[in-house]
């Protein structure tokens, strides 16, 4: 969740996450709505695919670039825990540990059948 929070720091990046919320884009589309230079685009792209927040999918000589929402879904979730307004009994207890835990109870529950 760090790397999110650090792409999602650079406004430039917000931008493109809205751009990206409207339809997929290639680099190009998306650097129409910057005034920098294509390498930056790509830079800014690169951030945002290593932290899981956007996708590529290459079609024929163009990369597809699109929204990947589900880091984000985590990283809201992290926040309404934190403000207590989640749904999470125990908001210091993130949603993917709670998802190791009850991984981790049916693997003990399996072990006892046995």
């Amino acid at each position: 969740m760090n790397e999110s929070f650090k792409a999602l720091a650079d406004p430039t990046r917000r931008q493109i996450i809205k751009l990206l919320r409207e339809k997929d884009r290639t680099a190009g589309e998306i650097a129409e709505y910057f005034q920098m230079s294509k390498p930056s685009i790509s830079h800014h792209l690169s951030a945002l695919k290593h932290a899981g927040l956007v996708q590529d999918e290459r079609k024929g000589q163009f990369i597809l670039y699109s929204l990947d929402t589900t880091v984000l879904e985590e990283v809201l979730g992290w926040f309404l825990e934190l403000t207590g307004t989640g749904k999470g009994k125990h908001p210091e207890i993130s949603s993917a540990d709670r998802s190791k835990e009850q991984e981790q109870q049916s693997d003990k529950e399996a072990e006892q059948d046995e």
